[in-house]
């Protein structure tokens, strides 16, 4: 199920955006993730030096997904796409584990932007496949997710590259955008 089926599930009035912030560390694999979403070529890609945008039109319905750079240089500038965002989805690489803490802290910042308060946030634990990734329950543990009181949040364990995962984390995605539009 591609794209624009997410879009059909989504879709609960006529002309609707959603704007989608992806974020992350650099290397997590925010670009791979959103070309599989979009069911795009994911063999060439090179790490993103500003940011990505993809918008789908269907039936009506427009979902905007924001891809933004996670180099150390390029983080302060996040802050310049909170507006107006309906879902964060954070994306973590899983077998990354010397930079756990870092990607925490940079989790924790954005969880404390007023712009971002109450937005639903969706880490996926990418990189799965791999087989020194950590559990997404290491992961949800390690970073203390359980602590986080101000909105509804879900981790979701994938793989950008083969795309397992990323469909019930956009399921998830498809409910809580319907739940905070009505």
């Amino acid at each position: 199920m591609g794209l624009l089926s997410i879009l059909r599930k989504l879709k609960s009035a006529p002309d609707q955006e959603v704007r989608i912030l992806l974020l992350g560390l650099d290397n997590a694999g925010k670009t791979t993730l959103l070309k599989q979403l979009a069911s795009e070529d994911i063999s060439h890609i090179t790490p993103t030096q500003g940011f990505n945008i993809k918008s789908v039109q269907s039936q009506g319905f427009k979902l905007n997904v924001w891809d933004i750079g996670g180099q150390r240089k390029i983080r302060p500038y996040w802050r310049n796409y909170f507006e107006n965002t309906d879902i964060l989805i954070y994306v973590i690489d899983s077998a990354d584990r010397k930079r756990f803490e870092e990607t925490g802290q940079e989790l924790a910042e954005l969880l404390e932007e007023e712009k971002l308060s109450c937005v639903p946030v969706l880490i996926f634990a990418n990189k799965q496949d791999l087989l020194t990734a950590a559990p997404a329950s290491e992961i949800a543990e390690g970073l203390n997710l359980h602590t986080i009181r101000d909105r509804v949040w879900q981790i979701q364990s994938c793989s950008a590259l083969t795309g397992e995962g990323i469909q019930d984390g956009m399921n998830w995605v498809c409910k809580n955008v319907n739940a905070k539009k009505k």
